[in-house]
Order: structure tokens, then sequence, then C-alpha cells
């Protein structure tokens, strides 16, 4: 996917999967692509309607939670594209953890019992609720790989002052719990997510993608104690499957390891999973959209001559 050029435009970032466009001082435009990351790596080859389906999810979620904070979405002129609010960010992610799983049970699995300065209780297996959800911050790094961070240290090390990380953490908190009870009407369990927060004129913001599958683990509750007790793998609508596909073929983002070849059928695959992940939170058919690169900028361009 090419850079755009806007009227306006005061600066240009590329994420891992985003493109991000100041308009002024005052408003992004965010473009969906469909590249994929995993261990922070951007995968060779890109995933077609990815871009979409995470677009249209996180507009769904800040639409179903924007009774609990205010966040940064204005409006979305194309299926992969968002325009909203710019905000002064803060440099941690917020990830609330509902049940034992991922980095969480990686780290419980190697015999620590402390993740981010939190407590984890003695006696889980791999995918057990937590007693109640927990929060595992970790920094927001511009390069490379994010970091475990504690409460104690973001406020320590000025990420955020104490007033601050209280809103952060009671907003953290009523988001995953909204993010559960969406997933539980659609037989699903929000496992684990991460919210990102930033400021406008000393208010806290929600700002980019919440509940997607990239940002997200989801499992589907049906079955769910039964897997549980027989030691059974769950059922999982998340990006996790491709982490573990990763792995299982010796790369873990770590130097000297090469991403191994992504075939078409492969591709699809995971392209197959984002829609049914859509198809299955957001309870509607997925309508593929295909816009040429010229289409999508006047979308764009007639958007922000609205603003």
């Amino acid at each position: 996917m090419a850079s755009y050029q806007f009227p306006q435009q005061s600066s240009f970032y590329r994420g891992k999967v985003r493109d991000v466009y100041s308009i002024g001082t005052n408003w992004l435009v965010m473009v969906a692509s469909d590249r994929i990351s995993a261990f922070d790596v951007i995968l060779p080859r890109t995933i077609p309607y990815k871009g979409q389906v995470l677009n249209q999810i996180a507009a769904f979620m800040l639409q179903q939670t924007e009774d609990i904070c205010p966040n940064w979405l204005h409006s979305c002129p194309a299926p992969n594209v968002s325009i909203g609010q710019k905000c002064t960010p803060f440099k941690i992610e917020m990830v609330v953890r509902g049940n034992l799983v991922g980095h969480a049970w990686r780290t419980y699995q190697s015999g620590k019992r402390t993740l981010c300065g939190v407590t984890m209780p003695e006696g889980l297996k791999e995918n057990d609720f937590f007693p109640t959800p927990i929060i595992t911050p970790s920094t927001k790094a511009s390069e490379g790989h994010d970091e475990d961070i504690s409460k104690e240290d973001i406020i320590k090390g000025g990420l955020a002052t104490a007033d601050e990380w209280a809103v952060l953490e009671q907003y953290a908190l009523a988001l995953f719990e909204r993010g559960q009870a969406i997933a539980a009407k659609r037989g699903l369990i929000l496992a684990d997510t991460k919210y990102e927060f930033g400021q406008i004129n000393g208010t806290i913001y929600l700002m980019d993608e919440i509940h997607t599958p990239d940002s997200s683990r989801y499992f589907y509750a049906d079955h769910f104690e039964e897997r549980q007790a027989k030691g059974e793998r769950q059922k999982q609508l998340s990006k996790e499957f491709v982490r573990e596909w990763l792995i299982a073929n010796d790369f873990m983002g770590k130097e000297g390891q090469v991403v191994p070849v992504m075939t078409d059928e492969w591709v699809n695959t995971i392209s197959q999973r984002y829609i049914e992940l859509y198809e299955k939170v957001i309870g509607e058919t997925f309508v593929p959209v295909d816009l040429t690169e010229t289409e999508i900028v006047e979308a764009i361009n007639t958007a922000l001559e609205r603003l």
C-alpha cells in the first residue's frame, strides 16, 4: 500500500499494521492495511480484507463503549479507514487479562507468579479464568518489542501520574467488562485485550482499535468448561493461531530467525479466520469491499472537507 498525500497533512507514520496521517494539529486519518504482524515483526505477505475487518470491528466496538469514556473516532469514510481526533498518547498499553493465556501463561509456566507487579494465584491451568481480571501494562515501543511494566514503575517513570493511572485503570476494567458482555451475547469469551489512551486538553480519550482480533483473544464459550476439565485445547478466535504456527516453525522474532514461507492456502486460511471473527463478534455477514486507491483517497478527502 502506497502512502497518500492529503491537504493540510502535517506528518505520516507507518506502523506495523496501520498508516497514520496527521491532518493539521487536531485530526488523524488511520488506514488499516492488510499487513499482519506477530512478535513485533511484519510478516512478508498481506491478508485479504484484514484491514476492513479490523477497522469495522473497532468502529463497532468504539460505538458500543462511548458511554464509558470518550474516544477518538469521528467517522469511517471507507471500510478500512477511520478519521478521528488527535490525542497526546500515553506511552503504555493497558493489557487486561480475564484468562491465563498467551504471554501470561508462558510467564506462569516458567514458574513465575508475578507479572507487571501483579500476583497470579497458584494452581491455575492454561486458559483458566483469573478470580477477577488483571491489568498487566506494557510500554509502547516505537520500535522493537514492548516491555512489561508495573503500575508503580509507570507512575515513578512519569508515564502517567497517580491520578491519571486511576482513570486509566477504571476505564480499562469497565471497557473489558463491556467487551466481555458483548462477547458473551455472541457465544464468545473475551480472554484478554489491550487498550491505548491519550489526552486532549487534559481529558483522557480511548484511542486506536479495541476488541479486534489483533488486540484481543476470544474463546468459544460453548464447551469451554468441558475442554478445561479434560485439559483439551480451547477453540479460539484471535491472532494467536498465527503466533502458534510461527512458533511451530521455529520463529519468535528473535535475531537470526527466518519467517517461514506463507503459502497461498495459509494466507487464505488466515483471511477466513479474520472474517469468521468479524461475523461472530458483530453478528452480521461480512461484506468484502474492494475499492481502488483512488476511490479511498477521494472518500478521505471528502470526509476531511466536512470536518
